[in-house]
């Protein structure tokens, strides 16, 4: 067995971010099961989950049950030592620590205004000035973080830990509504847009195409901030490959990049690949491949 983990609408659902990137950003394979927010879908799922009352939550491959993120995030560090989850050194550790507790106990001011919604990105939502003070106090704790551990690396100690997962909805908060930060916080919310992962999980939202309209805003809009996917449409087949780069399957959905067709197992499949090509390994590296293959000379005649 694998562990579980069930998780929200991926477009919006801050805390069910948070847990996926305590297993896909250290390597540890997890079956993800969804529910729609707001609807009857969420306490079914949960039931495979009890107690736990909400997303995300998160089973062993023991079967034991636990809820809370940061619950999460200790049982998979403790589990998991040598994916250095938490800053090996003992004062990056405790800072981080007390980082990730403050995310998750504070900051209502600006979770209440600026709900998470990675399909948007607006000039300019008005924050009242209890918004801007959380983002003040968090821009503090950033540059704390940075200036006393995070010379290794772009994240808050360096390498990525716990902490980065914990506030990557932070930054897509500031992405989408354009939260005036300065230039350190910028070019770590900038580092959170550009991660693979981040990117993996955005383009599962988009490909999901749900909106939830408690979440809709009429700010005006604005490109997503984040790199601009590599262009890509659907198609029709057939397909320079058989099966799937993920699942191994035959191949029934098509997209187009470069003018050259790809094929897919399912239209979910399709659609996170078409919505970030290059935030998917295995799909680049068929592309790669076949891209390697066909630079290949013949070989002489004999």
């Amino acid at each position: 067995m694998s562990y579980e983990l069930a998780i929200g609408d991926r477009t919006y659902s801050s805390w069910s971010l948070r847990g996926w990137l305590m297993f896909e950003a250290f390597g540890i394979p997890v079956r993800v099961r969804r529910a729609r927010l707001y609807s009857d879908e969420v306490p079914r799922l949960l039931a495979d989950f009890a107690p736990a009352r909400l997303v995300p939550a998160m089973r062993t491959p023991e079967g034991i049950a636990v809820g809370e993120t940061l619950a999460i995030a200790e049982t998979l560090a403790e589990r998991h030592p040598e994916a250095g989850m938490w800053p090996a050194d003992p004062a990056a550790r405790a800072f981080a620590r007390w980082l990730s507790a403050e995310m998750h106990a504070g900051f209502a001011a600006l979770r209440d205004h600026c709900t998470m919604h990675l399909g948007k990105s607006y000039t300019d939502c008005a924050p009242p000035p209890a918004v801007l003070a959380d983002v003040a106090r968090i821009e503090a704790l950033w540059a704390e973080a940075r200036q006393r551990f995070g010379a290794g690396g772009p994240w808050l100690f360096g390498a990525y830990s716990i902490a980065d997962a914990m506030y990557a909805p932070v930054a897509g908060r500031i992405a989408t509504y354009n939260l005036p930060v300065g230039a350190g916080a910028a070019a770590y919310v900038a580092a959170h847009l550009a991660d693979p992962a981040f990117r993996r999980w955005r383009a599962m939202g988009l490909a999901e195409n749900f909106e939830q309209p408690v979440y809709r805003r009429d700010y005006p809009e604005r490109p997503w901030p984040g790199p601009a996917p590599r262009p890509a449409d659907r198609a029709e087949g057939p397909s320079e490959n058989v099966a799937c780069p993920y699942s191994g399957d035959p191949v029934t959905h098509y997209l187009r990049m470069d003018g050259r067709v790809w094929g897919f197992c399912n239209a979910f499949c399709r659609d996170k690949t078409l919505h970030d090509p290059e935030a998917w390994p295995a799909f680049m590296a068929m592309v790669g491949a076949a891209a390697l293959l066909s630079t290949v000379p013949p070989a002489p005649a004999r």
